[in-house]
């Protein structure tokens, strides 16, 4: 399938060319079912030629050209009719009947607020204008009114609100918000190629009025929400804390959008190593709900541990060097060892209520050691108590 994508340079286009190209060149294999050809990547400084020979030989139109924020109000027509009309005679001229898809806005629709302005007055008759060439050709019409949308390679202090504030909170800039209430519909960049891709293998997804298109993912959060966790992601490196994120949560496709906008000098994280003449002990990541991750270095000879937990439970992956994990069950004289390598990786678990070590057996190397617990850290409740194991 040949495919025609406008507006190709822009947030919407960027993503979709980019995945339409991993399909095409076999490195997406989800959609066993899809054939990508060639890609036309349109956009304002493209050869008008490109245009003229897409429209010819495209089986698919993804029509997402449009004009956001100009000089003159006057060029919303311009840029959001002027050109669809072009297009759209394009197609006429050459016999084109293939599916036409339309990135509109729902800042379109007559009840909206933006109703009477000039954007939103050419959004829709941009829609309308698509509507009359599906009438009069026969050819399939999708019209799309995306809400807010937000995700990689998003223009922050353009149009978008949640773009404009991951930048600032990754750049430790004020996000200002004036009213934390403030209800959005926000679209991930992904969910939103998801549905395009759906789309172009003949499985759009309709609002309930089966006019318009929609993405069936969208969440409904307020700009106070959505400055909180920007604070919480800022913080992160400081805290090692991980906010909560669900899979398939806001906060998930958020913290992904956000770490997209960091500086170079913030991508390496500088963690505390506690050392002293054993090696040393870092902790890398904390959560609420699901423990923390740490890395112990042993040097030659050394043994560390010889502890126990009433409550906590941890898993040692010794991931360099030879070592030995020995743990005994309170009260018992029974030693359970289990030798250890980087050679052959093994998770051993850490029981409550055994005491617990873990030696270093080379006498050139060190023994590093990824750590989990189930529970962060608590120097006021540590629940960690000296023991020897032999």
């Amino acid at each position: 399938m040949d495919i025609l994508i406008t507006g190709a340079a822009g947030f919407v286009g960027k993503n979709l060319t980019v995945a339409l190209e991993t399909l095409r060149d076999g490195k997406d294999r989800t959609r066993p079912g899809l054939s990508v050809g060639r890609i036309w990547a349109y956009d304002v400084d493209s050869d008008p030629a490109v245009l003229e020979e897409a429209c010819e030989k495209a089986d698919f139109v993804f029509h997402l050209a449009g004009v956001n924020r100009p000089r003159d109000p006057a060029d919303f027509m311009k840029g959001n009719v002027g050109f669809s009309s072009l297009l759209l005679d394009m197609l006429k001229a050459a016999g084109n009947t293939c599916p036409v898809l339309l990135s509109s806005s729902v800042q379109a629709t007559l009840e909206g607020r933006y109703a009477e302005g000039e954007y939103g007055k050419s959004k829709r008759a941009g829609e309308d204008l698509f509507f009359r060439y599906g009438e009069e050709t026969g050819a399939q019409v999708l019209v799309y009114r995306f809400p807010n949308l937000f995700g990689k390679w998003c223009r922050p202090n353009y149009n978008s609100a949640v773009a404009t504030f991951c930048h600032q909170a990754a750049h430790d800039l004020p996000v200002t918000v004036h009213d934390r209430s403030t209800q959005l519909e926000l679209v991930y960049i992904d969910d939103l190629l998801a549905e395009l891709l759906d789309a172009l293998e003949g499985k759009p997804h309709r609002d309930e009025t089966g006019v318009f298109c929609r993405v069936p993912v969208s969440h409904q959060v307020t700009l106070g929400e959505v400055a909180d966790l920007l604070e919480s992601f800022r913080q992160q490196p400081a805290t090692l804390r991980m906010p909560s994120i669900p899979g398939g949560s806001f906060a998930r496709k958020l913290y992904s959008a956000y770490l997209t906008y960091l500086p170079r000098e913030k991508l390496a994280v500088p963690l505390k190593m506690n050392t002293d003449h054993r090696g040393s002990f870092t902790e890398f990541l904390k959560t609420d709900a699901c423990g923390q991750f740490s890395v112990n270095i042993s040097r030659p000879g050394i043994t560390k541990g010889q502890h126990w937990h009433h409550s906590k439970w941890e898993f040692f992956l010794v991931v360099a060097g030879h070592g030995l994990i020995q743990e005994r069950r309170l009260g018992s004289e029974d030693v359970v060892e289990f030798e250890v390598s980087g050679d052959k990786l093994e998770a051993i678990h850490m029981i409550p209520g055994c005491t617990h070590n873990i030696i270093n057996l080379s006498e050139t190397e060190n023994l590093v050691t990824l750590m989990w617990a189930n529970e962060s850290f608590d120097p006021d409740h540590p629940d960690t108590f000296f023991e020897a194991v032999t």
